[in-house]
C-alpha cells in the first residue's frame, strides 16, 4: 500500500521536478497551493512509482491526481497494485482523466467537475481591458487612478506584516470568523506570507497610498506560458482598488507569460459571477468520479 506523510518545505524541489513533467499543469497541483492547503484540507503525499501521489481526508477520504510523467505510466499495472475499488478521486486534470479512460476502461468512472475548473485569461485582455465587455472593468480603473496618489510595488519579503495586517482587516470587513471558507482561506494566507522566503517562484504585488498597503496580490509562475494568482485582497473603502491591482500586477510582469491562471470558483455563485465579468479565453477542465 501507498506509504502517505506530510507535505512539507524540504521536498518542495523534488515535487517540482514531478510536477514539471505533467502534460496539464492545474493550479491544484502547484506546490504553494499543495503546501499552502495542506491543513485545510489534511493533504498528505507519497512517492511511488515514479509519481506523487495526493489525498485528502477532510471533509472526506479521496485521491487527488498523482503527480508526474502521466505518459510514462502504465496505469493499468500501476491501479492493480496501489488503487482498490470504491475510491474516490477528484480534481482531475481533463488530460489525465482521457488517459485513464484510455488505459482503465470500465474501471474507473467520472464525471465532469465543474467547480473545479481553472479559469483562463489572457493576460493582454486584462491589462488592456479594450471593448465593450470590459468597460466597468476600465471604468472603475480610471477612477482609482484619478481620484488617489498611489504607487504600486512588486511585493517583497519587508511587506509581509503590511500585508498581515491587512489580511486582519479584510476579515474584520468580511467577517471570515462567520465563514468557514473565508476562515480557512485566511489561515492559507498567513501560512504562505510567513514562509515567503522559502516558497520558490512565488511572487505578487501591493498598491500603496500614504505609505500604506490597500492591496496585494499573490502569484506564482506555473508554468513558462502561464502565472497562477493565488490571492487578490484589496480595501473596499478604495473604489476601483480590485480592478487596478488585477490590472497593474498583471501590467508590470517582467517574465513572458501570455496568459494568467485565476484558478477555481468552487461552486461559489458570487465567485462564478466575478470570474466570468472578465470573459474567461478558457477553462483547464477537471474530473470526478471513482474507481468500480
Amino acid at each position: 500500500m501507498l506509504q502517505f506523510e506530510t507535505i512539507s518545505l524540504d521536498k518542495q524541489n523534488a515535487y517540482l521536478s514531478y510536477f514539471s513533467r505533467c502534460l496539464q499543469k492545474t493550479s491544484d497541483y502547484s506546490f504553494i497551493n499543495l503546501w499552502g492547503w495542506a491543513e485545510e484540507y489534511d493533504l498528505s503525499w507519497a512517492w511511488a512509482d515514479n509519481l506523487v501521489w495526493i489525498k485528502q481526508a477532510k471533509p472526506e477520504e479521496m485521491y487527488w491526481a498523482p503527480v508526474g510523467d502521466w505518459q510514462s505510466i502504465d496505469w493499468k499495472d500501476v491501479f492493480a497494485k496501489r488503487i482498490g475499488p470504491r475510491v474516490k478521486y477528484k480534481r482531475v486534470p481533463e488530460v489525465l482523466a482521457r488517459l485513464w479512460q484510455d488505459s482503465l476502461g470500465d474501471s474507473v468512472e467520472h464525471c465532469d467537475d465543474r467547480d473545479s475548473w481553472d479559469y483562463l485569461y489572457l493576460i493582454t485582455d486584462l491589462v488592456e481591458l479594450k471593448g465593450n465587455r470590459y468597460h466597468k472593468k476600465k471604468n472603475l480603473l480610471n477612477q482609482f487612478k484619478n481620484k488617489y496618489d498611489f504607487e504600486y510595488v512588486p511585493f517583497q519579503s519587508h511587506m509581509v506584516q503590511d500585508a498581515l495586517d491587512m489580511q486582519e482587516n479584510w476579515c474584520t470587513w468580511r467577517d471570515c470568523e462567520s465563514s468557514e471558507t473565508l476562515s480557512s482561506e485566511n489561515k492559507v494566507i498567513s501560512r504562505i506570507l510567513h514562509r515567503w522566503e522559502k516558497l520558490t517562484g512565488i511572487t505578487g504585488g501591493a498598491l500603496l497610498i500614504d505609505n500604506k498597503m490597500i492591496a496585494y496580490t499573490l502569484a506564482e509562475e506555473l508554468s513558462e506560458e502561464t502565472i497562477l494568482i493565488h490571492f487578490e485582497k484589496a480595501d473596499p473603502d478604495y473604489k476601483g482598488s480590485y480592478q487596478a491591482i488585477n490590472q497593474m500586477f498583471l501590467s508590470n510582469l517582467k517574465s513572458g507569460h501570455t496568459c494568467v491562471n485565476r484558478e477555481q470558483d468552487l461552486g461559489d455563485e458570487g465567485l462564478r459571477k466575478a470570474k466570468l465579468s472578465y470573459h474567461p479565453e478558457d477553462f483547464l477542465k477537471k474530473f470526478k468520479g471513482i474507481t468500480l
